[in-house]
């Protein structure tokens, strides 16, 4: 299956699923529940839930026990927009395309649509289908996520961004802030999957959770290199938006082009974490090459 015709199931799949759980909750807050189901309909990448997929395909787990996990992380990253979004956070008005869920319904409601998306994450990890032999696994995919999502992982990591506004941080400070605000969530993918495969040697395990360090790494690479380069309309959201905020970026800290070499050097860092394993990897390596050369 090529990578697009993937991505697209994916997406179908993983919507499907986050439709149906938003239609299923009762009327008593239409307004919230109208927010919800905005933020996570909008668009997006869909990039973690294909990751979860694509890590797990790869192991040989069934497709009905990634979409569970798949969901729930989608669930998480859109609940972390909406929050970024806000007024006290990065104040923007444009996310992928569309008003803000602040700008669109309200401030108060773009708060509790956050919240809201954030619990439903574990509700669907705590409920969703799962084969009779990976039931005693539930536990372990609720303590990933909220690990990833909260102090040690992407709310640590976006309290560390706040603090290093209007600063000069070093290269490795950078990159510490980063592995947790963004490559948390994306080394949860692919830790969830390890956490639901049948058998898996240690060396591939960490040879897996290296590949991801270092896409999460690369994503956001990429980010800061498009926050410069690009546009607001390819974007989906306002273009240079790190240069007004006075962020710390890697184009800030190491010039455009040195980011634009690091980028590369990450890409090929990643292809050969993925020729160390013993499967398949067409998929993950067509998605690595998709998050380096993206333009939104």
């Amino acid at each position: 299956m090529i990578l697009t015709d993937y991505q697209h199931y994916v997406r179908e799949t993983v919507d499907q699923y986050l439709v149906d759980k938003i239609d299923a909750l009762p009327e008593h807050a239409k307004h919230l529940k109208d927010a919800m189901a905005y933020t996570l309909l909008i668009g997006g990448k869909r990039m973690r839930p294909f990751l979860v997929f694509a890590t797990g395909e790869m192991l040989g787990i069934a497709k009905q026990d990634l979409i569970g996990p798949a969901a729930a992380i989608e669930a998480i990253h859109a609940y972390s927009l909406v929050h970024d979004d806000l007024p006290a956070m990065d104040d923007d008005e444009l996310r992928r395309g569309h008003p803000t869920c602040h700008i669109k319904f309200d401030e108060a409601t773009a708060i509790l649509a956050g919240d809201a998306l954030q619990t439903l994450a574990f509700e669907i990890l705590c409920e969703c289908e799962l084969s009779s032999h990976l039931e005693n696994k539930r536990i372990d995919l609720v303590k990933i996520l909220s690990q990833s999502a909260g102090y040690l992982g992407m709310c640590g990591g976006q309290a560390m961004d706040l603090a290093a506004t209007n600063k000069q941080i070093k290269q490795a400070e950078l990159e510490d802030l980063h592995s947790k605000k963004t490559g948390a969530l994306i080394n949860a993918c692919v830790a969830m999957a390890i956490s639901l495969a049948d058998s898996i040697a240690l060396k591939d395990s960490q040879t897996l959770t290296q590949y991801a360090a270092i896409i999460g790494l690369a994503f956001q690479v990429q980010d800061d290199i498009l926050d410069v380069v690009s546009d607001s309309e390819t974007l989906g959201k306002p273009q240079g938006s790190d240069l007004a905020l006075n962020k710390s970026t890697y184009p800030a800290l190491l010039g455009l082009q040195h980011a634009q070499d690091y980028l590369h050097e990450l890409h090929q860092q990643a292809l050969q974490a993925l020729r160390a394993l013993p499967y398949n990897t067409h998929i993950l390596e067509s998605f690595t090459d998709f998050i380096i050369q993206r333009k939104y």
